[in-house]
């Protein structure tokens, strides 16, 4: 009975990197998008947020199901509850992936411009994308030193997103062309801040998985 419970707890796990990984890519795939105005890849990325639907509530069920069937304690329980958390966060970033996407349809098939590199918008994209990543090679290894400068990390692409905001307002006053895009430049700054964030929710889980010990990264 235990080897089973184990053998399950593995396959949530998987299931649960998977995850992770795959709202990752649509977070990259849709700033890719932005980038080269390729509407063909924003809408195949708003496809996809059906798929982490999906995956989100099966994942659930099962931890349910583990915990119904099997009662787990001390690791093994925090291991359930870790996966819980991240699968929310998860699906969390994929939906700003998605959210991302729409930005790129709103703004139609129209010539890459320099507005988007001036502000730094895919500068902050690898920095939270690098975030992400680290958390979730966190949790499949077990190794802590893969987040331990989260705090910093976020700190940082907090700083640039308040300064692609005050930027973004400056080339609005300048000139008036921009504030459609501008406008839609600085949602997607706030949707990869929050994408931080949840790196940063992630973090915490692995580190109370492996430690037993919570902490805050904010």
């Amino acid at each position: 009975m235990k080897d089973k419970f184990h053998d399950e707890l593995a396959r949530m796990r998987a299931g649960v990197l998977g995850m992770g990984f795959f709202a990752e890519q649509m977070l990259s795939d849709a700033m890719r998008a932005l980038q080269e105005n390729d509407t063909g890849l924003a809408r195949e990325v708003k496809e996809r947020k059906v798929r982490l639907s999906g995956q989100n509530d099966t994942l659930e069920e099962d931890a349910y199901r583990l915990i119904a069937l099997y009662q787990p304690v001390a690791r093994d329980m925090r291991e359930i509850a870790c996966a819980l958390k991240i699968i929310s966060s998860a699906e969390r970033i994929g939906r700003y992936g998605k959210d991302t996407a729409g930005v790129v349809l709103s703004l139609g098939e129209t010539r890459p411009d320099d507005l988007l590199n001036a502000l730094s918008l895919p500068h902050m994209a690898k920095l939270v994308l690098s975030m992400i990543d680290d958390a979730l090679h966190a949790y499949e290894t077990g190794d802590l030193g893969l987040i331990a400068h989260h705090h910093g990390r976020d700190d940082v692409v907090d700083k640039l997103r308040h300064t692609i905001f005050r930027e973004g307002i400056t080339y609005m006053m300048e000139d008036p062309r921009t504030i459609t895009r501008c406008t839609n430049y600085l949602m997607v700054a706030r949707y990869l801040e929050r994408c931080a964030d949840h790196s940063c929710k992630i973090a915490e889980k692995v580190h109370y998985l492996v430690t037993g010990e919570r902490i805050e990264i904010r």
